[in-house]
Parts: C-alpha cells; structure tokens; sequence
C-alpha cells in the first residue's frame, strides 16, 4: 500500500520540502546559466530558458522559484560574474525580476521583496550603463516601493539580522535607516515620500532628535546626487521626459551673502551636517506628508495624505508676464509698496503696489505696474555701493546699501533728502517707522534709530556679537527682534531701553525672522525652524524638516500656521496640533530655493531662486475654517503658476492685493507676474 502524503511525520515532511526547494533551485541555476549564454541573435523573451523560469516563478505557491531566482543572481554576482547583459537580456533579466516582485508582494513575502532589492543595487553597481526606458517605466514604477509595510518589514530584518547586537540602539537603528534611505534613492522615490516613511519608522523606534537630523542630514545627500540604481533620478516620475530619461534639475543659485561653503548647509555631505543640539526641552514636530507633483495634498491624520490632482481645481484664467529691464546690475533688492504702509485706507493711493527695485548698479528704481509699457517711474542716484535693503511709507523711500549708508528719498520728487551715516559695515536692514523714524541694521552688529527731521542717530538701540542679516519690529509694542551669523535672536524693549532676551539653540545662521504678537519665528542655515515666545523667551518647538538653510517664514495669522521655504525647494505648512506643532502639508513645485514667503489673509505668494513663482488661494468659504482634513493650513490651495525662464534670481516680492508676484533677476530684469484672477 502507497504511503500518502498526509502520512508522514513533520520531519519527513520537511526533508522532502528541502528536497523539492534544491530541486527547483538547481534547475534555476542551470537555465539562469544557459540564459546568460545565449547568441547576440537569439531573443532570450522567446528563450526556453526564460519560459521555464518565468513558469517556475509565476506557478509556485510558496515563492521558491521566485526567492530561488533572486538568489541565482546574487550567487552570480558574488561569484565574479560581470552581469555583462545584452540589451536583450537586460531587459528579460529585470521582466523576470519584476514578476518575482510581484508574486511576492501578492504573497506578502517581504524577504524575497528585500533580497530583489538589494541585488538590484548589486546589479547597478556591476552594470551602471544598461539603463532602458522599460526599466524605468515597470521596475523602478512598481507601488511595492511606496509602501510603508515594505520599508518597516525591512527595517526589522536588518535590525534582527544586525551581528552585534551590543552597539548602541539609536546609532544602530540610525545606520540601518541610512541603508533604507539609500535604497528608496536607488528607486527614485521623491524626497518628501521617502522622508515621510522614514520618518515614520525612526518615531516608531524611539530614533532621537539628534540622530533624526543626521539620518535627514546623510538623506539630503543623497538625494542631491540623483543617481537611481538603474540611472534614475531621485526627481522621480515627473521629471521623466518621453525618451525615458530623467530631467535635470537645477541647481540652487548662490548668493554671495552665502555662508561659506564648510559651513553651509547645501551640498555638503552627510558627515557635515551633524549639529551638535543642546539638552534643553524642546519639541520637534516633523510629520510629514506626501504631495503630488502639483503641490497639492489629501491629507489622511493617520499616515500620508491622499494625492489629488489640482488641474480640476484650476481656473483657466489668463496671466499676464512682463518683464521690465533699467538695472546694468544684478537686482539685490526689491520691495513692495503696501497699502498698509501708505496708510491707504480707502484705496486712493497710486503708489500702493508700487515695486521698488535695487541693485549692484548701485541704483534705486521705482516701477509702477499700473502704466504698461512705462511701468519705470523713477530713477534714484546715490548710493556708491550694492543696495541691499529698501523700505518706504506715505511720501519716503529709504535704502540701505554696500557703502555702509542709509538714503532718505522723496518719492514724489526723486530727490535725496538725507544721507544717514554711522554705520561700520553694509546695512543689511531698513525700515520706515511712524514720526519721520527710520530704523536700520548692518553687519557690524548693530541696530540703529534715525530722526529722519534732524539727520541724526537718535540711538543704538541694539548690538549684537556678529553681522545681523535679518530684523523685525512691533511699532505698536516697541518690541525689536534682530538676527544673524552669530546664530542668536536677540529681542529688545526699545522704550524700556532694555535687552529682553537673547534666544539660543540655532547653530548656524539665522536667515530669516518673523515676529506676529508673542510668536517669533526664526530660520536658520542649520536646516530648523524655531518657534519661540517673546514674552518668555522660551523655544516653544523645532520645525526640523527640511533638507536645507531655510532661506524665509512666514506667520499665517488667520490660522495662526507657519510657513517655511528652503533651499531644498520645498514649501512646508505647519500648524498647531494637541499642543505641539506638525507640519500638515508639503509642495514640491518649485525646484530651487525658496526665497520669499508672502502670506495674506486670503492670498500666499511665493518665489523660488529658479524665477518660478506660485500663487495660493483659499476658497473664500474655507478662510480660517477647516479644510477636510481637519487642518486650516491645509485648506491653501496652488492657484495658478506662470511658466519659468532660465534667469536665476536674488529676490522676490509680492503684492497680494492685486496678486502681483515680482523677481529680480541677476541679468538685473525684473519679471512681472498678474494673475488676472475674477474672485
């Protein structure tokens, strides 16, 4: 009598198993061998050899022929094979890979997923050049590779699989994460996809705040060198041109105000960028979430937000671009002329809207956008230097400049009324205040008070160790808050005369300051925002989300959210939650770096170095409700976005009244955008 199946022991039952497993695995390696094998006139799709393995692949239940095929490959590579592949079977080698793939994703076998995975870096790395546009399109393509489930399961196994197991659990956990992020580069996944997975598993496994910024330290730099496994860029998708190649991406300009480059944060490597963090109690929101190509967000309050297409939201409204040309130098400064600030309450001032221009020309220029064609209103001489800062009010224009002066201007008449001396270095900083007042700050640390009646210094009313590069004033409060390379905020009662606060925890420059009541919000070349309590003088949260210096914020007050932009060309919206701050939506659109941040009551501009602009909306009924989602700042939606020229830019200003977007180009044009929108 026959001896069923059902009848032998467990051990048999495993014995014959292995046999079976050997079986197929030797019978893979023989027509894996005879694949290689093939003449330059066979066609290995039509082969024997990759019939039978496709069918060994596709009909086992248990995955053996798929697992059995990934580990002919690596034996293959590990034994001194070259992987020396015709483009025919390249393109039969990754099909098979890729039905492997599949099989195990439907099967949840994420061994076989990570063992493909890693012999397709082993395989770039052997054959870099046999790059193809099928590859590209089903391969790198395939959903496998964005989903959470696959990057946690792998996670774990490199931590079981760790040989020692007495290192440190943070730094071990961290190093696995750089092998993650690695591989999610080599698939091309789009940085903020990518980073919110990562993320996720660092939170998961209790990864420090320290050891999160080196991970998105050693994460930038590897998106920046943009090199898939099969020569894919990291922009992903939507950078792919119809022959299959990825688009290049631009690189961020520099300014030479720029820190130096040992110390800035873009471009550097990984190494580089580990911050020391002081101690103190801070929190560090960063829940990151995925956006489509268009910057718009689903949001989902328990993982990635949905992806939706914004086109169906878009009016086809006509834009109007013009480009306005005077300057002989590189535009360094530009300002926008806001009713607020011409007190133009009833909306009968001409020159509100009004773009104000500087430059290395070392000239002043103020444009009217009203009078196409003659959009130049006046020319303003004096200065003997680069302006880099410009303000103005009802009847005055004042510029601050390279030649360490401040110039009052008649904005009527053109004339110079008054040159304010006393600093020791190039201002940096100007403002107009209330009662013919002017208040500047340079790069030799100080903050100074001008009588504009009497042409004098009134005070210093602040000092600061280093070159200030950023200012903000309360004039309804006299509350003064000034930054820079010295990598402190430093706040002052200017009608007390006192120091308030000096605020550390920032480790490289401050770039850029904004100040709404007791909120003050810096950003800083070590690639963190901070959001700090005036009135306390405590650092209230730590917005460490970007890849980059974060170059400008903003302060939504309607929603009372924070806006970032840095040179990582990322756009990121924060908000209050449960008593911290997270960050609720991402846009990736602009591909250079963010250099101002506009944001309105119902209008947010923004401008990017690579001239490209965007302007948001909230549908009028959602302003200061909720979107969906549940989040304010979610509710802001991309509106429209001109097409980009080739002329990088140094600054950008935004008149949201009448949405207008201003850039100053370094070939010294200045290029107009009006959406001419119906609200």
């Amino acid at each position: 009598m026959q001896v069923g199946k059902d009848s032998l022991s467990p051990m048999e039952r495993a014995a014959e198993r292995d046999r079976m497993v050997l079986d197929i695995k030797v019978k893979l390696q023989g027509l894996w061998l005879r694949l290689l094998k093939l003449g330059a006139t066979d066609d290995p799709l039509s082969s024997f050899e990759y019939g039978t393995i496709l069918a060994l692949i596709e009909s086992d239940a248990e995955g053996i022929g798929g697992s059995g095929f990934v580990e002919c490959i690596r034996e293959h590579i590990h034994s001194g094979g070259q992987c020396q592949l015709t483009d025919e079977q390249f393109i039969a080698v990754k099909e098979l890979l890729k039905t492997a793939i599949s099989r195990a994703t439907a099967r949840n076998d994420m061994s076989t997923i990570r063992d493909a995975l890693e012999v397709s870096a082993e395989m770039y790395k052997k054959d870099a050049n046999n790059v193809s546009d099928y590859v590209q399109r089903h391969l790198i393509t395939m959903s496998i590779w964005e989903e959470l489930r696959f990057w946690e399961g792998y996670f774990d196994y490199l931590m079981e699989h760790f040989p020692s197991k007495s290192a440190n659990y943070a730094a071990l956990a961290t190093r696995q994460l750089i092998l993650v992020a690695s591989h999610m580069a080599g698939l091309g996944l789009l940085d903020t996809d990518a980073w919110y997975m990562i993320e996720t598993i660092a939170e998961k496994n209790n990864v420090g705040y320290k050891q999160l910024i080196k991970l998105r330290g050693f994460f930038s730099h590897i998106q920046q060198l943009r090199v898939g496994y099969w020569g894919i860029s990291s922009v992903k998708i939507q950078s792919v041109s119809s022959h299959g190649l990825a688009s290049p991406r631009p690189k961020d300009s520099k300014d030479e105000n720029q820190q130096p480059a040992e110390a800035s944060g873009v471009g550097r490597s990984w190494v580089q960028s580990m911050f020391s963090r002081d101690s103190s109690r801070t929190n560090s929101f960063g829940h990151v979430r995925r956006w489509g190509s268009d910057g718009n967000s689903g949001a989902n309050a328990n993982g990635p937000p949905l992806k939706t297409d914004l086109s169906t939201g878009q009016k086809k409204l006509q834009t109007n671009v013009r480009v306005l040309r005077g300057h002989s130098g590189a535009v360094t400064a530009l300002h926008c002329v806001t009713r607020r600030e011409v007190w133009d309450l009833v909306g009968d001032r001409e020159d509100a809207g009004f773009f104000i221009s500087g430059s290395t020309d070392c000239m002043v220029k103020i444009w009217d956008p009203s009078v196409r064609g003659s959009e130049l209103r006046a020319t303003l001489k004096g200065h003997t230097g680069t302006v880099r800062a410009i303000s103005s009010d009802r009847g005055k224009v004042v510029s601050g400049s390279e030649d360490q002066s401040v110039i009052v201007w008649d904005k009527q008449t053109s004339q110079l009324l008054e040159e304010l001396k006393g600093h020791d270095a190039q201002v940096s900083c100007v403002r107009m205040l209330s009662g013919e007042r002017v208040l500047t700050a340079a790069h030799d640390g100080t903050v100074k008070m001008w009588d504009v009646r009497t042409d004098t210094c009134a005070a210093t009313v602040g000092r600061c160790s280093s070159a200030i590069l950023c200012m903000e004033y309360d004039d309804s409060t006299g509350i003064l808050a000034a930054a820079g390379r010295d990598a402190v905020a430093n706040i002052w009662d200017i009608r007390a005369g006192r120091l308030m606060h000096k605020l550390s925890g920032h480790t490289k420059w401050i770039r850029s300051i904004r100040m709404v009541g007791d909120t003050l919000v810096t950003g800083s070349d070590d690639w963190t925002a901070r959001v700090w309590s005036v009135t306390r003088g405590t650092c209230d949260a730590v917005l460490a989300c970007h890849a980059g210096p974060i170059l400008c914020v903003d302060y939504s007050t309607l929603d009372r959210g924070i806006i970032t932009g840095s040179t990582d060309g990322l756009l990121r919206f924060w908000e209050n939650d449960e008593g911290g701050i997270r960050c609720v939506k991402n846009v990736t659109i602009h591909t250079s770096a963010i250099l101002s941040i506009n944001a309105g009551e119902h209008w947010l501009g923004i401008g990017a170095a690579d001239n490209s602009m965007s302007l948001y909306h909230r549908p009028q009924e959602r302003h200061g409700s909720f979107s969906s989602t549940g989040s304010r700042m979610a509710g802001w939606q991309l509106y429209r976005t001109p097409q980009k020229t080739v002329a990088m830019v140094r600054c950008v200003a935004s008149d949201l009244e009448r949405k207008r977007i201003c850039s100053g180009g370094r070939n010294g044009v200045l290029r107009l955008w009006e959406a001419t929108i119906n609200i």
